[in-house]
């Protein structure tokens, strides 16, 4: 266990943190640079303007930092031990009779409270980015629709479908409008226990009263049927009615995104749902957020892999550790598709699925530091 730092431990910190700022701040500009293609277009086309576009970026910023931690990590500790490897600096400490582990020791502490970082950023910080941008997103372009369509089409969502098996709710909305917070052209099913359909609400327009943990319905019908037959029984028009229907619109239109657009809490919200009611659907969503927080370990797993990489003889250009890294993310990749696949078919649990690319990593660390000499 340390107790303090040595000269090379100062040495080795101040040549690897300044490498290590330079490499997150150049990654967070190209990531910068790709929302300013995407996202800042969009915006100004919406009409956003000044502090307005200096705003979301500053709120999308944060959201990097999670992407970014552990490549960056992987390339400036590549860059670091090579070049003091091609010095022989390390050559001369291990003579000494210095293990690679205590050469590296700060290495490591530095990778553990990376480790605690990426927690904190991935429970709080990076899930508000990415729910506040969309927010800022969402409302400008609401403005800009809000200036030639009617209201009710405002940031509407067309054919979101929802099940709710727990109370037995099958729920159809022809459009949801964002803006509003109004259903148009709903039907809501309600099946007995052996899911057969005993009663139908369809309406115009229907929104949720959280006060009454309610829904309110205009202009429709209220069906019933013979749960045997299917046979119709009754059909009762109403003006407005409410029904005790608690289900969240949000987690409906949460359910119609990819898996990557969400934060980590929605990936929460929408795992569970779907795991309520054993539906593969959820199964990409389960693996995107059992990867988050198996990401949680990647810079140490970045850096097991950086050092051997770095200290098995690359004496004659940096890029070579580069070259090698680019090729490492290349088999992250492949681990990660290839989980993921799998899962999807059955074959494998999403948690399971989740960890596998940070564990084939792992073990590939593991056989070069078997390796290192």
């Amino acid at each position: 266990m340390l107790v303090g730092l040595n000269t090379f431990d100062r040495h080795l910190l101040r040549e690897w943190l300044q490498i290590l700022g330079i490499v997150v701040v150049a990654t967070c500009g190209l990531l910068l640079v790709q929302v300013s293609y995407d996202d800042l277009r969009v915006l100004r086309e919406a009409g956003a303007r000044g502090l307005e576009l200096w705003r979301y970026m500053f709120i999308t910023m944060p959201s990097f930092l999670n992407i970014v931690l552990a490549p960056a990590l992987l390339l400036s500790l590549l860059f670091v031990l090579a070049k003091l490897h091609r010095a022989n600096e390390l050559t001369a400490m291990r003579a000494a009779g210095v293990g690679m582990l205590r050469i590296t020791a700060p290495v490591w502490l530095v990778g553990i409270l990376c480790c605690g970082l990426a927690w904190w950023l991935g429970s709080s910080v990076v899930p508000w980015s990415v729910t506040a941008s969309r927010a800022m997103l969402d409302d400008v372009q609401f403005r800009q629709q809000a200036k030639t369509l009617p209201p009710d089409r405002v940031g509407a969502v067309y054919g979101v479908a929802f099940e709710n098996p727990v109370e037995g709710r099958i729920w159809m909305l022809n459009r949801y409008s964002q803006a509003s917070g109004h259903a148009f052209g709903v039907s809501v099913s309600q099946l007995d226990g052996q899911r057969r359909e005993r009663e139908r609400v369809i309406a115009a327009e229907a929104y949720p009263d959280p006060a009454h943990q309610a829904w309110i319905f205009e202009r429709g019908r209220d069906l019933h049927f013979n749960v045997d037959t299917g046979e119709e029984l009754q059909s009762v028009p109403f003006a407005r009615i409410s029904e005790p229907f608690a289900e969240d619109a949000k987690l409906m239109l949460l359910t119609e995104q990819r898996e990557v657009d969400l934060s980590f809490f929605e990936l929460k919200r929408v795992t569970d749902y779907y795991g309520a009611q054993h539906n593969p659907k959820g199964i990409r969503f389960a693996v995107r957020y059992y990867g988050l927080l198996a990401d949680v370990l990647a810079p140490l797993v970045a850096i097991a892999i950086a050092i051997p990489f770095a200290v098995s003889g690359v004496r004659v250009n940096a890029a070579v550790g580069v070259s090698k890294s680019i090729g490492l993310f290349f088999l992250y990749y492949l681990f990660s598709n290839l989980a993921t696949v799998l899962a999807i078919r059955g074959t494998l649990d999403p948690a399971v699925a989740a960890w596998l690319p940070n564990a084939g990593m792992a073990a590939l660390a593991a056989w070069f530091f078997i390796r290192l000499r």
